[in-house]
């Protein structure tokens, strides 16, 4: 039988003492903690396998509460079109996005994952969201606090389905039409760029005074962390090819492309998403220089670099054909989430080997958990991981269409009124005895919202989702007496032998995202061209031209007798009919330059060569009017 002594009895005590108050006290669990020390204890905690789970982003389709728990899985992601049924409720979306975070929370140390989806103009891929203008749409509005609004109405919707991350905003500066990806870009310019970063605090919340500069910031549960894109250069590609190489000296990569992420920094951007071009021939997904030399140390970012859909294996051409090389350089480079979305066990296994080999040194993944905690932690998702109801009815809510609608009336911009100054035809008369409405995008939603709408590349049709098309809205705001006939593409003596007042045809271009939207011809979709001619060769028409950028239309300019360019106005197609029959005045200005011919291009404002069918900044004017 052993003897104990009093002292050595008291010591144990002591001992058992200390290790009950320890599991209940947990430094990295008490938000009152310093934001470090709550990084440092948690880290400390940590294994390898923790650690690397935590720098991967999966698909929702690939995910479950078990794979969550089993692997340590840091973020899930829906891409464009991902979602749980259907057009599923927003209690749907919160319940399925809780189902996974109980498999997080499940796990040793029950670190939350962050879900991630693609809200760019609205919640998106969410049926009965509000859907804003483009972003194109919004740069000719020139209105940064009305940018900031939709920001924060965009997180107060993706947060009503339990989503707390949105890969918003696109800062990229288009400078070639051509690109399939131009209307995500707000300008040309980048000053307009980099003034509607006022979306950043718009999705985020305001940075509180004091703030540390690229520390990022997430404002509550109202609050989304947002995610600037796509790091750099990704609008200046040869040809305005997606994903393809931007040929451009260092001071011109930092004088055009590079200045609205300095103003997403100030502002706390939680994240950055690497482009998949590259810069000088160099793919930006392996950019150390770029990435970790300038974002991370330059720039002082403190949030964590995220990689684009299966971006690191696109780092090799054929994607994907030397795996190993693609883990090695990409998070070599600086990326600390790679959004894998499928085969996350290969990527796995292929860093853990890495690792453990001294290919990729430990300090590398270390600086990725710690930004990822980092942004986890001040997002409060360790406070508040699991999403409630609580927000549901925010989903499309009137409030949020009224914002829309009064974005869709700043952001279309007049090109022409008139055949003469002197004799204008906008605003139309709300009271004449019959109105031709006509072309393809008149009656058509899909169309109207363009890419990343419910599908990633977009839907026609009026049954995708809630909303108001253009020839809805000329209907709610004509005078009772007014006859509307809708035909979508008129032969010229059926315009001629009706006696129309005069018409109004909306054409444009189909819905289109990324890759698939390249296009070297930028001509209005068939059968545009002729239903100008015919509509346009027998009555007064204003064409409204639905599209994502400038497109060709010189050729018709001389027919037609007002011109607007509407852009991709979302939803709420009322705003469209709100200024052509003078209850608001024409405001927008051109925040691209529109060209006579795709041989000019590329063509900026600024260039030598520089002769516009509209130029930058040109947009008519016009005054609200009472009409009797």
């Amino acid at each position: 039988m052993v003897k104990f002594s009093m002292p050595l009895m008291g010591l144990m005590l002591l001992c058992l003492w200390a290790t009950v108050t320890e599991a209940k006290y947990i430094k990295y669990k008490d938000p009152k903690q310093p934001l470090g020390v709550r990084i440092k204890d948690l880290m400390a905690r940590m294994t390898l396998q923790e650690k690397i789970g935590q720098m991967v982003q999966i698909e929702r389709e690939a995910a479950s509460a078990d794979i969550m728990k089993k692997y340590f899985i840091g973020s899930i992601l829906s891409g464009g079109g991902s979602v749980p049924a259907k057009r599923a409720s927003p209690e749907t979306w919160v319940s399925v996005v809780n189902e996974f975070q109980k498999g997080s929370l499940s796990t040793r140390l029950g670190i939350p994952m962050i879900y991630g989806i693609d809200a760019v103009h609205g919640h998106n891929n969410v049926y009965n969201a509000t859907v804003f203008p483009h972003n194109v749409g919004l740069g000719a509005t020139r209105d940064p606090e009305l940018v900031k609004k939709i920001g924060a109405a965009t997180a107060l919707e993706v947060r009503a389905t339990g989503i707390p991350y949105a890969f918003a905003p696109c800062i990229a500066v288009c400078r070639d039409p051509r690109w399939g990806r131009c209307y995500e870009s707000y300008s040309e310019d980048h000053k307009i760029v980099q003034a509607m970063t006022e979306i950043i605090p718009g999705l985020q919340g305001d940075l509180p005074a004091g703030s540390k500069k690229g520390v990022p910031f997430v404002g509550g549960k109202t609050k989304v962390a947002a995610c600037a894109k796509h790091y750099v250069g990704d609008g200046g590609t040869t040809k305005g090819i997606n994903e393809n190489n931007t040929i451009i000296d260092f001071n011109g990569l930092l004088n055009i492309h590079m200045p609205a992420y300095r103003n997403s920094i100030s502002k706390g951007v939680a994240t950055v998403m690497v482009s998949y071009s590259s810069w000088n021939g160099k793919k930006m997904h392996a950019n150390h220089d770029l990435i970790i030399g300038f974002l991370k140390n330059k720039l002082r970012f403190r949030g964590f670099v995220i990689s684009d859909w299966q971006g690191i294996d696109r780092i090799t051409s054929p994607p994907h054909a030397n795996y190993s090389y693609s883990v090695e350089a990409g998070v070599g480079a600086g990326i600390d989430m790679v959004m894998v979305p499928y085969n996350f066990t290969e990527f796995l296994d292929d860093l853990t080997f890495q690792v453990k080999n001294g290919i990729i040194p430990m300090a590398r993944i270390d600086d990725a958990v710690k930004r990822i905690l980092r942004v986890k932690f001040v997002m409060g998702l360790f406070e508040n991981p699991m999403a409630d109801l609580s927000l549901v009815n925010q989903l499309g809510s009137q409030e949020h269409r009224e914002l829309a609608r009064e974005a869709v009336r700043k952001s279309l911009v007049l090109l022409k009124n008139g055949k003469s100054a002197k004799n204008p035809l906008l605003p139309l008369p709300k009271k004449a005895p019959k109105i031709l409405v006509a072309g393809s995008h008149a009656d058509n939603l899909g169309y109207q919202c363009g890419g990343w709408t419910i599908e990633w590349q977009g839907l026609g049709g009026n049954d995708l989702t809630s909303g108001t098309t253009i020839l809805t809205a000329v209907k709610n705001t004509v005078e009772s007496g007014t006859q509307i006939v809708y035909n979508e593409n008129p032969d010229l003596e059926y315009v001629k032998s009706n006696k129309f007042s005069y018409a109004i045809v909306v054409v444009g271009e189909p819905p289109y995202a990324e890759t698939a939207g390249d296009s070297m011809s930028l001509t209005i979709a068939e059968p545009g061209a002729s239903t100008i001619s015919n509509v346009c060769a027998a009555v007064k028409c204003v064409v409204v031209i639905v599209s994502g950028r400038p497109v060709v239309i010189q050729p018709y300019l001389a027919k037609i007798d007002a011109l607007v360019a509407a852009w991709l106005p979302g939803t709420e197609g009322q705003g469209v009919a709100d200024v052509l029959f003078g209850d608001y005045g024409f405001t927008g200005k051109l925040a691209r330059t529109w060209f006579k011919t795709v041989e000019q291009l590329p063509m900026n404002v600024g260039d030598p060569h520089y002769d516009p069918l509209f130029p930058f900044g040109f947009g008519l004017t016009t005054k609200p009017t009472k009409q009797i």
